[in-house]
């Protein structure tokens, strides 16, 4: 089973660091046999830090794993399988993205053959569901001036209880994220837009799965995490 290594920004710079105000690595406990931590996320939602991961094979299932003080333990503290509804005919279950934004929780997948449009599924409160196209939230979102090497494969998201943000790698860079936010004004999200355009990771052990990122805010900090191989 995979853990963590998890870094935090250095505030005034343009890098996240391993181990920086952070528990330098943590362990994943309980996870049944076919989670598929290939296609994960992670969020805080004021009060727990929190992961998820698909459930194998599925497009629409995902497995809740929350921290517990040692480990993120699967089912602690959480509503142990929550299912994604209503998803569109092209939406890629390949990867997802997920936040907190102070008042809901959000879980974003890239549309099929333009990473750049995410669709937005957001949790029903007393349901096991998350659900596209729930009441007020824009459902479709545009992501617009990102750098055209932008790797969307390996793309995550935040809130940071004033800005929704989203990041991604380049393609052959293992060590740095384009990051850009949301313009309200726009109605998209625009690279650099009230963001440093781009940040470094520095420090993080070689067995750090470059593959395998996930990002949050807990009020405090901002976390960067990958999965160790």
């Amino acid at each position: 089973m995979p853990s963590l290594n998890q870094g935090a920004w250095v505030p005034g710079s343009d890098k996240y660091e391993y181990g920086y105000n952070s528990i330098s690595n943590i362990p994943i406990t309980g996870a049944p046999p076919d989670t598929n931590l290939r296609r994960w996320s992670m969020l805080h939602d004021g009060s727990a830090y929190r992961l998820y991961a698909f459930k194998g094979s599925s497009r629409d299932t995902l497995y809740q794993f929350a921290w517990n003080g040692s480990s993120y333990a699967y089912g602690y503290n959480s509503i142990p399988v929550l299912t994604l509804a209503n998803a569109p005919a092209d939406a890629d279950p390949s990867s997802i993205a997920m936040l907190h934004s102070g008042e809901a929780y959000h879980a974003y997948l890239r549309r099929l053959g333009d990473p750049t449009v995410l669709y937005q599924f957001v949790y029903v409160p007393g349901t096991t569901t998350y659900q596209w196209s729930y009441a007020n939230y824009i459902p479709t979102l545009k992501v617009t001036g990102f750098p055209a090497d932008t790797d969307w494969s390996r793309w995550t998201m935040l809130h940071d209880g004033s800005a929704y943000r989203i990041y991604a790698f380049h393609y052959g860079e293992n060590d740095q994220i384009a990051q850009g936010s949301w313009n309200a004004g726009a109605s998209e999200y625009q690279y650099s837009y009230n963001s440093v355009p781009e940040l470094k990771l520095t420090n993080f052990p070689a067995d750090s799965d470059v593959g395998r990122a996930a990002m949050l805010h807990d009020g405090g900090n901002y976390r960067f995490y990958f999965q160790t191989r």
